[in-house]
């Protein structure tokens, strides 16, 4: 934006530059030919007088003399002709195109050509006077100059009229780039705020003071406004916190008394529903847990630890092998025996490692299969966690971190549909990157990636 600023400036100053030194620089132009035509008249004019009683008498030996003196001395060619324009005297060289100039004098006017010296035209400038007595043209005089010399002078003009102009459009670039920094310095700091938020940051803010007026009103309402938007998001969070931690109560004491009632109940049907009473409460217990769990997760900035990927991995590997044996699946790792150094928000891989090992048995049929790995990978470590179950398309793979969100196939399976929303707020709160993608050969691969610890003998 600022260098589409300066453009403009730039722009608009060549334009006036433009309106005024093109006319400038042909007036100039225009100057300097009048002044040489001028002088160049009035040589001839002097030798027209001296030619008038030499063309009476035909005494020519002292105009011969004036004019060889005066090609010597200034090297410009003359020639004198008669009324029927025979040359009587010509000092260097015939002159091209001079007919017309001839014709002209003869006619009692004085003529120059051309009518203006530019300098990409190299021509001589030839000027041509008559030669009167008592009202009768005798004949003409004719002076062919170099154009040379003034030339040189035009384009001389020309180059101090550019470099001023260049000078000028420096100048503008440089006060038109202070200009427009100071213009858009708020802009800027509002879009890299606005970006810092987006990101997560609602501490960012935007120096107050900055630039004009309206844009120093603009930077104080955008603080305003991202102060209300962090204050509404932080009631938000303590509200969902508070709640799920208040109903946690009511809800133990509910089933505590749900599962006093079991003694009672001699009836099988009665005994089912008691049952899925139970489920239910335990499936609500979920749900309060995931939901204080996302908002601690999602309050303030976090500091992030060193982490070992590869030992955290293989502890939660070996923390749910006795569920794993129970439903008959196999959970293997496939992990370096040495460190793998990583930076993660503290217990954020813990929990989030727990979350995807629990999702995927929980859809890995009998028999099946579950691997855990962790590598390095791109400057840090990846952890991946791949199952052998159903999986999921690319849509649901999108999907499936939105909160409360469950595949079609899934709505009987339990679980409150927050453990990947929990493991993606996590792990991007570590700086890192969680994406799911179906497997090869059928299943889904859950990755993690984190970026890697400063012990890393790699780095």
């Amino acid at each position: 934006m600022r260098n589409r600023l300066v453009g403009t400036y730039v722009l608009l100053l060549c334009m006036v530059l433009l309106a005024l030194e093109v006319p400038l620089a042909i007036a100039l132009t225009n100057r300097e030919t009048e002044r040489v035509v001028a002088d160049r008249l009035a040589d001839a004019t002097r030798f027209a007088s001296l030619a008038a009683p030499a063309l009476r008498g035909g005494e020519l030996e002292s105009l011969t003399d004036e004019l060889r003196g005066y090609h010597d001395l200034y090297g410009i060619a003359t020639m004198v002709v008669d009324q029927d324009r025979r040359v009587l005297s010509v000092f260097g060289g015939p002159v091209a195109g001079a007919d017309g100039a001839i014709r002209g004098a003869l006619a009692g006017r004085q003529v120059s050509s051309p009518s203006v010296v530019w300098p990409w035209r190299s021509g001589p400038l030839v000027v041509a006077v008559p030669v009167s007595d008592g009202g009768a043209v005798l004949g003409s005089v004719l002076t062919a100059s170099p154009t040379g010399p003034n030339r040189r002078c035009i384009v001389f003009t020309w180059l101090e009229l550019g470099l001023g102009g260049l000078a000028a459009v420096a100048v503008c670039v440089l006060t038109a780039h202070r200009l427009a920094g100071w213009v858009l310095r708020p802009v800027i700091r509002l879009d890299a705020a606005a970006h810092e938020i987006a990101a997560g940051d609602t501490d960012a803010r935007v120096q107050p003071g900055l630039g004009p007026p309206e844009l120093r009103r603009l930077s104080v309402s955008f603080n305003e406004m991202a102060d209300a938007v962090a204050s509404a998001l932080e009631r938000q969070r303590s509200f969902v916190a508070h709640a799920s931690h208040q109903l946690r109560n009511p809800l133990t004491v509910l089933r505590l008394r749900i599962e006093d009632l079991g003694g009672r109940l001699g009836d099988d049907s009665a005994r089912d529903d008691h049952s899925l009473a139970l489920a239910e409460t335990d499936r609500f217990a979920d749900v309060l847990d995931g939901l204080l769990a996302l908002a601690r997760a999602e309050r303030g900035q976090h500091q992030v630890a060193p982490v070992d990927a590869a030992a955290v991995a293989r502890d939660r590997a070996a923390a749910w092998q006795p569920l794993v044996s129970r439903r008959d699946i196999s959970l293997v790792t496939e992990l370096p025996p040495a460190p793998l150094p990583a930076c993660a928000v503290p217990t954020a891989l813990d929990q989030s490692l727990d979350a995807l090992i629990d999702n995927a048995l929980k859809f890995t049929p009998a028999g099946g299969r579950v691997e855990v790995s962790a590598a390095k990978l791109s400057g840090g470590v990846a952890i991946r966690v791949r199952d052998t179950g159903p999986g999921m398309t690319d849509e649901q793979c999108r999907l499936a971190t939105e909160r409360f969100w469950r595949a079609p196939d899934a709505q009987n399976v339990d679980g409150a549909g927050l453990g990947l929303s929990i493991v993606a707020v996590l792990i991007d709160a570590s700086g890192g990157r969680f994406t799911l993608a179906p497997a090869g050969g059928g299943g889904l691969e859950a990755t993690i990636w984190l970026p890697g610890g400063a012990s890393d003998p790699d780095d």
